[in-house]
């Protein structure tokens, strides 16, 4: 059977799309309004259903390839960029579960293949303590929560999410599903009105005594304690969701470049300038090591470890890139029709991913101290 994967060539795509995407981030920008034609463009693409495999109806890329993607998205529009990561790193993750695991998310990936569907996670504002009660009824549970950070919601179809069960048996327990959008109960509060990233429609889903039945529950762990799904996750969504902010440093960086061409270089200007690449070869490393893990490293606290060292090195890289970009262009930085201070807005959203940059320090200490990480 012929590989779909190997006739598309999904960087080429995205590089269309970011060039069409890119007329309307400013936009995005300054109304707070989700990103509609960029989801559009990738939906309409195939992108959403790209990484699932070829035999389950899907374009059987790898994450290397749709990281990449996100990461030329991101120099256009990070709004985008970081949105769509959301949905990928969902979809990835079945895939490696799938693969490496046996786990039954088949019946998921078909479905994101054959209905188009458009994953949204609340997994950054969960993470090990989840939010929200699981009530156990008749057949399933009720669901009662309000769950932030839910990017793409607007175009979404269905919530990745997860509660909290007071089991009489096994105590405290996080129990993970999925929720359509559309179903009794799930609204969207009106509440993304930030810094950066405006464009993401991260508002907050409010689930009113949601059903989910025992059929649904997708898995369960203790509350709060580091779970081998999380080493999973850890080990790919991050490349996915930092290749966005690696993308907003390439666009803050390739504007400052133009800028600084126009003008005489002196020893000031020179000096920005290699600041910069320092910068944005650290960032570059670090998610050269982030995706090389999500594509062929394996689940452990050393993996989580090393994905969150780089998380951090990263985000401050990314971070550092912009603001010397600003430095390279000077007073035109100001002017919001450089582009700059809406990088500079929106690559400061990398400081919020789990685990910020106080856990993470923990997180390695316990583990270079052979300390259990769940102490």
């Amino acid at each position: 059977m012929e590989n779909k994967a190997a006739t598309r060539d999904w960087i080429a795509e995205a590089k269309v799309i970011a060039a069409e995407i890119e007329a309307y981030a400013d936009r995005h920008d300054a109304e707070g309004s989700f990103v509609s034609e960029g989801y559009a463009r990738l939906k309409e693409a195939g992108f959403f259903k790209a990484l699932v495999p070829d035999e389950l109806g899907g374009g059987g890329a790898d994450f290397a390839e749709i990281f990449g993607a996100i990461r030329i998205l991101g120099a256009a529009c990070g709004s985008t960029a970081l949105a769509f990561s959301m949905h990928t790193h969902l979809v990835a993750a079945a895939v490696w579960r799938r693969e490496h695991q046996a786990a039954p998310t088949e019946g998921l990936l078909r479905r994101v293949a054959a209905e188009d569907l458009i994953l949204v996670s609340s997994g950054g504002s969960d993470w090990l303590e989840s939010a929200g009660t699981a009530e156990k009824v008749e057949g399933g549970f009720r669901i009662t929560a309000r769950k932030p950070f839910s990017s793409g919601c607007e175009m979404g179809d269905l919530l990745m999410t997860s509660a909290v069960y007071d089991d009489p048996e096994a105590g405290p327990s996080v129990l993970h599903f999925g929720v359509p959008l559309k179903a009794e109960g799930v609204t969207i509060a009106d509440s993304w009105h930030v810094l950066g990233m405006r464009g993401t429609g991260s508002h907050d889903l409010v689930l009113d005594r949601v059903f989910v039945a025992d059929a649904a529950i997708g898995g369960r762990r203790p509350q709060g304690k580091w779970h081998m799904l999380f080493h999973v996750i850890g080990m790919i969504a991050f490349g996915s969701i930092y290749s966005a902010y690696m993308g907003v440093a390439d666009g803050a960086r390739r504007r400052a470049l133009e800028i600084a061409r126009t003008r005489t270089p002196d020893a000031h200007l020179l000096h920005r300038v290699g600041a910069m690449e320092n910068a944005h070869a650290a960032a570059e490393l670090a998610l050269r090591e982030m995706v090389d893990l999500a594509c062929a490293g394996q689940p452990s606290q050393d993996t989580t470890n090393r994905i969150m060292i780089c998380r951090t090195l990263l985000g401050d890289a990314a971070i550092e890139t912009v603001t010397r970009a600003m430095d390279v262009a000077g007073g035109a930085a100001f002017y919001r029709k450089a582009g700059l201070e809406r990088a500079f807005r929106d690559v400061q959203g990398a400081r919020f991913h789990p685990l910020q940059k106080e856990p993470q320090l923990a997180f390695a200490g316990r583990v270079a101290l052979g300390l259990d990480i769940d102490g």
